[in-house]
Protein backbone atom coordinates (compact mmCIF):
# COMPACT_ATOMS: atom_id res chain seq x y z
CA UNK A 1 0.00 0.00 0.00
CA UNK A 2 1.92 3.27 -1.00
CA UNK A 3 -0.19 6.36 0.68
CA UNK A 4 0.36 9.79 -1.29
CA UNK A 5 2.49 12.22 0.27
CA UNK A 6 0.18 14.66 0.99
CA UNK A 7 -2.67 13.29 2.06
CA UNK A 8 -2.54 10.12 4.05
CA UNK A 9 -5.91 8.48 2.81
CA UNK A 10 -5.34 8.71 -0.77
CA UNK A 11 -3.57 5.04 -1.97
CA UNK A 12 -1.27 5.35 -4.99
CA UNK A 13 -1.23 2.07 -7.18
CA UNK A 14 1.60 0.12 -7.64
CA UNK A 15 3.10 1.62 -10.96
CA UNK A 16 4.43 -2.19 -12.20
CA UNK A 17 1.34 -2.06 -15.15
CA UNK A 18 0.41 -5.79 -14.54
CA UNK A 19 -0.72 -7.78 -11.62
CA UNK A 20 -2.13 -7.03 -8.57
CA UNK A 21 -1.82 -2.77 -8.57
CA UNK A 22 -3.54 -2.23 -5.08
CA UNK A 23 -3.70 -3.87 -2.29
CA UNK A 24 -5.58 -2.61 0.88
CA UNK A 25 -5.78 -4.99 4.11
CA UNK A 26 -8.22 -4.24 6.77
CA UNK A 27 -5.11 -3.57 8.90
CA UNK A 28 -3.18 -1.85 6.19
CA UNK A 29 -6.13 0.94 6.31
CA UNK A 30 -6.39 0.78 10.22
CA UNK A 31 -10.38 0.23 10.17
CA UNK A 32 -12.16 -3.32 10.75
CA UNK A 33 -13.69 -4.38 8.23
CA UNK A 34 -13.02 -3.99 4.49
CA UNK A 35 -10.27 -5.11 2.00
CA UNK A 36 -9.42 -3.64 -1.34
CA UNK A 37 -7.51 -5.10 -4.52
CA UNK A 38 -7.08 -4.38 -8.20
CA UNK A 39 -5.34 -6.43 -10.45
CA UNK A 40 -4.41 -6.67 -14.40
CA UNK A 41 -4.15 -9.85 -16.07
CA UNK A 42 -2.55 -10.75 -19.17
CA UNK A 43 -4.45 -13.20 -21.79
CA UNK A 44 -4.10 -16.99 -20.70
CA UNK A 45 -3.29 -15.71 -16.90
CA UNK A 46 -5.13 -17.32 -14.10
CA UNK A 47 -6.11 -16.26 -10.86
CA UNK A 48 -6.09 -18.70 -8.37
CA UNK A 49 -7.35 -17.95 -5.07
CA UNK A 50 -9.30 -19.02 -2.08
CA UNK A 51 -11.81 -17.00 0.09
CA UNK A 52 -11.03 -18.67 3.13
CA UNK A 53 -13.26 -16.80 6.30
CA UNK A 54 -14.29 -14.36 3.85
CA UNK A 55 -17.25 -13.09 1.21
CA UNK A 56 -15.51 -11.46 -1.82
CA UNK A 57 -17.12 -9.22 -4.79
CA UNK A 58 -14.86 -9.19 -8.33
CA UNK A 59 -16.21 -6.38 -10.15
CA UNK A 60 -14.78 -6.85 -14.03
CA UNK A 61 -13.51 -3.62 -14.71
CA UNK A 62 -12.47 -4.00 -18.38
CA UNK A 63 -11.82 -7.26 -20.40
CA UNK A 64 -13.11 -10.99 -20.55
CA UNK A 65 -12.81 -13.52 -17.99
CA UNK A 66 -13.75 -17.40 -17.17
CA UNK A 67 -14.62 -18.25 -13.82
CA UNK A 68 -14.80 -21.12 -12.44
CA UNK A 69 -15.83 -22.47 -8.77
CA UNK A 70 -17.85 -24.58 -7.15
CA UNK A 71 -20.58 -22.52 -7.68
CA UNK A 72 -20.68 -22.74 -11.74
CA UNK A 73 -18.27 -21.77 -14.26
CA UNK A 74 -19.22 -18.40 -16.10
CA UNK A 75 -17.77 -16.88 -19.46
CA UNK A 76 -18.30 -13.01 -19.36
CA UNK A 77 -20.13 -12.22 -22.50
CA UNK A 78 -20.96 -8.75 -24.09
CA UNK A 79 -18.63 -7.85 -21.01
CA UNK A 80 -17.48 -3.92 -21.55
CA UNK A 81 -14.04 -2.95 -22.52
CA UNK A 82 -13.24 -0.52 -20.11
CA UNK A 83 -15.76 1.01 -17.20
CA UNK A 84 -16.56 3.85 -20.09
CA UNK A 85 -17.91 1.19 -22.32
CA UNK A 86 -21.42 -0.27 -20.78
CA UNK A 87 -22.80 -2.36 -17.09
CA UNK A 88 -20.41 -4.61 -15.11
CA UNK A 89 -20.15 -8.21 -14.82
CA UNK A 90 -18.80 -9.68 -11.46
CA UNK A 91 -19.32 -12.58 -9.17
CA UNK A 92 -19.81 -13.49 -5.17
CA UNK A 93 -18.07 -16.22 -3.26
CA UNK A 94 -18.76 -16.74 -0.06
CA UNK A 95 -15.93 -17.59 3.09
CA UNK A 96 -14.43 -21.32 2.36
CA UNK A 97 -14.21 -20.89 -1.54
CA UNK A 98 -11.73 -22.06 -4.18
CA UNK A 99 -11.99 -20.41 -7.48
CA UNK A 100 -10.04 -19.42 -10.33
CA UNK A 101 -10.44 -16.70 -12.98
CA UNK A 102 -8.00 -16.49 -16.74
CA UNK A 103 -8.57 -13.67 -18.69
CA UNK A 104 -10.18 -14.09 -22.29
CA UNK A 105 -8.79 -10.83 -23.62
CA UNK A 106 -5.28 -9.65 -24.51
CA UNK A 107 -5.64 -7.77 -20.91
CA UNK A 108 -8.09 -8.11 -18.31
CA UNK A 109 -8.94 -5.33 -15.50
CA UNK A 110 -10.59 -6.51 -12.41
CA UNK A 111 -11.12 -4.91 -8.79
CA UNK A 112 -12.63 -7.10 -5.51
CA UNK A 113 -13.43 -5.89 -1.99
CA UNK A 114 -13.74 -8.87 0.65
CA UNK A 115 -14.55 -8.56 4.36
CA UNK A 116 -15.51 -11.55 7.07
CA UNK A 117 -18.56 -13.24 6.23
CA UNK A 118 -21.26 -15.63 6.19
CA UNK A 119 -21.68 -19.55 4.61
CA UNK A 120 -25.24 -19.41 4.38
CA UNK A 121 -25.27 -17.51 0.54
CA UNK A 122 -24.12 -19.26 -2.35
CA UNK A 123 -21.40 -17.93 -5.21
CA UNK A 124 -23.00 -16.28 -8.49
CA UNK A 125 -22.38 -14.58 -11.45
CA UNK A 126 -23.50 -10.74 -11.78
CA UNK A 127 -24.80 -9.96 -15.16
CA UNK A 128 -24.94 -6.52 -16.97
CA UNK A 129 -28.37 -7.52 -17.10
CA UNK A 130 -28.58 -7.66 -13.23
CA UNK A 131 -27.37 -4.39 -13.05
CA UNK A 132 -29.84 -2.84 -15.18
CA UNK A 133 -32.73 -4.46 -13.41
CA UNK A 134 -31.22 -3.40 -10.32
CA UNK A 135 -32.28 0.25 -11.67
CA UNK A 136 -29.69 2.80 -13.03
CA UNK A 137 -30.30 5.35 -10.75
CA UNK A 138 -29.82 9.15 -11.69
CA UNK A 139 -28.81 10.65 -8.58
CA UNK A 140 -29.17 14.83 -7.59
CA UNK A 141 -29.58 17.43 -9.89
CA UNK A 142 -28.10 20.36 -11.90
CA UNK A 143 -24.44 20.32 -11.49
CA UNK A 144 -24.78 17.72 -8.83
CA UNK A 145 -26.31 14.78 -11.24
CA UNK A 146 -24.43 11.89 -11.43
CA UNK A 147 -24.89 8.09 -11.90
CA UNK A 148 -25.17 5.06 -9.92
CA UNK A 149 -25.01 1.29 -11.08
CA UNK A 150 -25.52 -1.23 -8.14
CA UNK A 151 -23.89 -4.12 -8.19
CA UNK A 152 -24.62 -5.86 -4.78
CA UNK A 153 -26.86 -3.06 -3.47
CA UNK A 154 -28.66 -3.45 0.46
CA UNK A 155 -30.35 -6.51 0.23
CA UNK A 156 -28.22 -8.61 -2.21
CA UNK A 157 -27.33 -12.54 -1.54
CA UNK A 158 -24.43 -11.79 0.81
CA UNK A 159 -23.63 -11.00 4.38
CA UNK A 160 -22.35 -7.55 4.49
CA UNK A 161 -20.61 -6.37 1.37
CA UNK A 162 -22.20 -3.45 -0.68
CA UNK A 163 -20.91 -2.32 -3.73
CA UNK A 164 -21.82 0.00 -6.25
CA UNK A 165 -20.29 2.10 -9.19
CA UNK A 166 -20.85 5.59 -9.59
CA UNK A 167 -20.39 7.96 -12.73
CA UNK A 168 -20.05 12.10 -12.57
CA UNK A 169 -19.44 13.94 -15.53
CA UNK A 170 -17.39 16.32 -16.33
CA UNK A 171 -17.72 19.78 -13.67
CA UNK A 172 -20.05 18.05 -11.78
CA UNK A 173 -20.09 17.32 -7.44
CA UNK A 174 -20.94 13.50 -6.13
CA UNK A 175 -21.71 12.08 -3.25
CA UNK A 176 -23.31 15.69 -2.29
CA UNK A 177 -24.85 16.94 -0.05
CA UNK A 178 -21.93 15.20 1.78
CA UNK A 179 -23.34 12.36 4.23
CA UNK A 180 -21.50 9.66 6.59
CA UNK A 181 -21.92 6.52 8.01
CA UNK A 182 -19.53 6.16 11.13
CA UNK A 183 -21.32 4.99 13.64
CA UNK A 184 -24.36 2.73 14.54
CA UNK A 185 -27.58 4.24 15.09
CA UNK A 186 -31.01 2.63 15.46
CA UNK A 187 -34.64 4.17 15.96
CA UNK A 188 -36.86 2.82 18.90
CA UNK A 189 -38.29 -0.27 16.40
CA UNK A 190 -34.44 -1.15 15.74
CA UNK A 191 -34.79 0.17 11.89
CA UNK A 192 -31.07 1.19 10.90
CA UNK A 193 -30.66 4.71 10.60
CA UNK A 194 -27.27 5.00 10.04
CA UNK A 195 -24.62 2.42 9.63
CA UNK A 196 -21.03 2.23 10.59
CA UNK A 197 -19.10 1.18 7.34
CA UNK A 198 -15.55 1.16 5.89
CA UNK A 199 -15.37 2.64 2.39
CA UNK A 200 -13.02 2.83 -0.56
CA UNK A 201 -13.57 5.01 -3.48
CA UNK A 202 -11.21 3.58 -6.49
CA UNK A 203 -10.97 5.81 -9.57
CA UNK A 204 -11.12 5.86 -13.31
CA UNK A 205 -10.97 8.71 -15.72
CA UNK A 206 -12.24 9.02 -19.26
CA UNK A 207 -8.96 10.77 -19.92
CA UNK A 208 -5.31 9.36 -18.96
CA UNK A 209 -4.52 13.30 -17.50
CA UNK A 210 -8.09 13.59 -15.74
CA UNK A 211 -8.45 14.14 -11.85
CA UNK A 212 -11.24 14.88 -9.06
CA UNK A 213 -10.74 16.12 -5.67
CA UNK A 214 -12.25 14.63 -2.59
CA UNK A 215 -12.69 16.30 1.12
CA UNK A 216 -12.90 13.86 4.11
CA UNK A 217 -14.06 15.68 7.02
CA UNK A 218 -15.59 15.23 10.56
CA UNK A 219 -17.90 17.55 12.21
CA UNK A 220 -14.75 18.66 14.72
CA UNK A 221 -12.37 18.67 11.85
CA UNK A 222 -10.00 16.38 13.71
CA UNK A 223 -10.37 14.96 10.15
CA UNK A 224 -10.02 17.06 7.61
CA UNK A 225 -8.24 16.02 4.16
CA UNK A 226 -8.59 16.85 0.50
CA UNK A 227 -7.17 14.33 -1.86
CA UNK A 228 -6.40 14.47 -5.58
CA UNK A 229 -7.66 11.21 -7.09
CA UNK A 230 -6.38 10.09 -10.73
CA UNK A 231 -6.64 7.23 -12.22
CA UNK A 232 -6.36 3.80 -10.14
CA UNK A 233 -6.25 5.92 -7.17
CA UNK A 234 -7.88 4.52 -4.03
CA UNK A 235 -9.33 7.23 -1.31
CA UNK A 236 -10.17 5.48 2.23
CA UNK A 237 -13.45 6.94 3.50
CA UNK A 238 -12.68 5.80 7.78
CA UNK A 239 -15.04 8.22 8.85
CA UNK A 240 -16.59 11.54 8.37
CA UNK A 241 -18.62 13.33 5.48
CA UNK A 242 -16.69 12.96 1.54
CA UNK A 243 -18.12 15.01 -1.02
CA UNK A 244 -16.16 14.39 -4.48
CA UNK A 245 -15.81 16.95 -7.62
CA UNK A 246 -15.03 15.84 -10.38
CA UNK A 247 -12.24 17.79 -12.42
CA UNK A 248 -13.52 19.56 -15.44
CA UNK A 249 -13.18 18.12 -18.87
CA UNK A 250 -12.66 14.79 -16.90
CA UNK A 251 -16.15 12.40 -16.52
CA UNK A 252 -15.34 10.52 -13.35
CA UNK A 253 -15.88 7.08 -12.31
CA UNK A 254 -15.31 5.94 -9.07
CA UNK A 255 -16.27 1.93 -7.62
CA UNK A 256 -17.09 1.79 -3.80
CA UNK A 257 -17.14 -1.28 -1.69
CA UNK A 258 -18.20 -0.89 1.64
CA UNK A 259 -18.56 -3.24 4.89
CA UNK A 260 -19.50 -2.96 8.59
CA UNK A 261 -21.78 -3.05 11.12
CA UNK A 262 -24.76 -3.77 8.77
CA UNK A 263 -25.40 -4.73 4.80
CA UNK A 264 -27.00 -1.55 4.48
CA UNK A 265 -26.30 2.15 2.93
CA UNK A 266 -28.08 4.14 5.86
CA UNK A 267 -25.92 7.81 6.58
CA UNK A 268 -26.38 10.67 8.02
CA UNK A 269 -26.39 14.35 5.91
CA UNK A 270 -24.31 17.18 6.82
CA UNK A 271 -26.57 19.47 8.59
CA UNK A 272 -24.36 22.59 7.06
CA UNK A 273 -25.34 21.03 3.26
CA UNK A 274 -28.66 19.31 3.75
CA UNK A 275 -31.05 22.24 2.87
CA UNK A 276 -29.95 22.19 -0.52
CA UNK A 277 -32.24 18.57 -1.26
CA UNK A 278 -35.38 20.09 -2.95
CA UNK A 279 -33.36 22.93 -5.08
CA UNK A 280 -32.40 20.96 -7.84
CA UNK A 281 -34.24 22.30 -10.96
CA UNK A 282 -33.11 19.74 -13.61
CA UNK A 283 -31.16 16.44 -14.31
CA UNK A 284 -27.74 16.61 -16.34
CA UNK A 285 -28.78 15.56 -19.20
CA UNK A 286 -25.04 14.27 -20.21
CA UNK A 287 -26.57 10.83 -18.22
CA UNK A 288 -26.51 8.43 -18.03
CA UNK A 289 -23.07 7.82 -18.90
CA UNK A 290 -22.97 4.07 -19.68
CA UNK A 291 -26.01 1.48 -20.44
CA UNK A 292 -26.92 -2.10 -21.18
CA UNK A 293 -26.82 -0.88 -25.03
CA UNK A 294 -23.27 -0.47 -24.96
CA UNK A 295 -22.20 -4.08 -24.10
CA UNK A 296 -23.69 -4.98 -27.09
CA UNK A 297 -21.17 -3.30 -29.33
CA UNK A 298 -18.26 -5.02 -27.65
Amino acid sequence: MIKDNKCNLLIKPETKGLGEYQLITSEDAGWESLNFGARKMLKGEAWKNNTDENEICIVLLGGKFKVESEYGEWITEKSRKDVFSGLPHAVYFPPNTKYTITALSDELDIAYGWTKGSKEFSGYLVTPEMVNDFGIELRGGDNASRQINSILPPGANCSKLVCVEVYTPSGNWSSFPAHKHDERKVDKNGNVLEAKLDETYFYKFDKPQGFALQKVYTDDRSLDEIAEARTNDVVLIPKGYHPVSSGHGYNTYYLNFLAGSDQSLANTDDSDHKWIYGTWKTMDERLPIVNIEMNSEN
